[in-house]
């Protein structure tokens, strides 16, 4: 087979040594058969955006850890780095999801290792050593049937305990191998404790196992395994041994108002005792008081005396209102006086001329 354009960079790295054939094309990947060594295992080549048909990608991703905060803000503008950020979180949940459930104790395949957008995992195969078909291909017997929804319910409850709902759960993500069923697909793995539609997905998945299951067994439609596994989980009762039976009664009782009311106001007397206690008692004459309530309009911070309101401002002699002194400001430094220059002699008065006496002519 011509080696895939997203499987070459592995083939020249030396992570995979060939590939072998074409499993499957669905709605997110395409899986491959390659070989490793001596060992066969699959390739999973996640899809672009553009080309993957899973709707709603945002309802699933509700919840789920963000690595730093720019890629937050990113996301919410949805910007291009947003986009990317978005796409490479939506490839990498299934790789911690399977990581995460292997670790519970959850039948998934095993994850080899995550190379740019391929994912080499285990894979999973019948007895007779070929590709385990999916669970909506095997004809079951009712017994099987029943066997098979248990375990289902089982593997359910461990998930849900590792805090993952698959979100996408039917026949068709489910594998039959020797000892019973497989899950796979889990890119949109749902958060349970931060997603706002964790409980509706969760009871479809419940659901939908039920509806295929009843095919071969018509009793498993009546159940309410969903409801049970929910309210347990809830009330924090769900744990990895818990029996389930199914059943399931909603509370129809009508809400005590009356009762809830004598509780608001029993927390609101208490509250004000409390208050009580801590207050100081004044006394007057050896009668006790009742703590004093608390003024707003006391205790405020009172103005210095050189600073009076607006209003009240001091009037100088002319009768005029004088302006609050203002900060006082630091002053400068004055310049050292100038050396004095002693002044320079007054000059002599110049003498002073008298004009010539006047010569009068007269006859002799």
């Amino acid at each position: 087979m011509k080696t895939p354009p997203r499987l070459l960079p592995l083939v020249e790295d030396g992570v995979i040594d060939e590939v072998l054939g074409q499993v499957r094309s669905g709605k997110e990947a395409d899986v491959y058969l390659v070989r490793v060594g001596d060992e066969t295992r699959c390739a999973k080549v996640y899809k672009d955006s553009s080309h993957r048909s899973f709707k709603q990608a945002a309802a699933y991703q509700e919840g789920r850890r963000v690595q730093n905060s720019r890629s937050t803000r990113a996301l919410s503008k949805r910007s291009a780095f947003g986009q990317k950020e978005a796409e490479s979180n939506w490839i990498t949940a299934e790789v911690q999801a399977l990581n995460t459930l292997s670790a519970a104790g959850v039948r998934v395949p095993k994850p080899f290792g995550f190379f740019d957008g391929v994912l080499v995992m285990e894979l999973i195969v019948d007895a007779s050593g070929d590709v385990a078909p999916r669970l909506d291909d095997v004809a079951l017997s009712p017994e099987t049937a029943r066997s098979y929804h248990r375990e289902m319910l089982h593997q359910i409850v461990l998930m849900l305990c590792a805090g993952i709902i698959h979100g996408d759960l039917s026949e068709f993500n489910v594998l039959v191998d020797v000892h019973g069923p497989v899950i796979i697909d889990l890119p949109q793995a749902v958060n349970a404790a931060g997603n706002n539609n964790a409980q509706r997905m969760f009871e479809r998945d419940v659901d939908n196992m039920a509806r295929y299951f009843s095919r071969f067994a018509p009793e498993l439609l009546k159940t309410r395994y969903a409801k049970e596994i929910w309210s347990l989980y809830q009330n924090g009762l769900l744990t990895p041994l818990v029996e389930l039976t199914g059943v399931f009664e909603e509370s129809s009782s009508l809400i005590d108002l009356d009762g809830v009311m004598e509780a608001i106001l029993d927390a609101q007397r208490e509250h004000e005792e409390k208050l009580a206690r801590k207050a100081p008692v004044e006394t007057a004459g050896g009668a006790e008081l009742e703590p004093k309530k608390w003024n707003p309009r006391e205790n405020l911070p009172q103005q210095d005396a050189h600073r009076p309101r607006d209003g009240n401002r001091a009037k100088g002699k002319d009768g005029n209102r004088q302006k609050p002194p203002g900060p006082v400001r630091p002053q400068k430094a004055l310049p050292p006086p100038a050396r004095s220059v002693p002044a320079p002699p007054p000059k002599p008065a110049a003498a002073e001329v008298k004009p010539p006496a006047k010569i009068q002519w007269g006859r002799r």
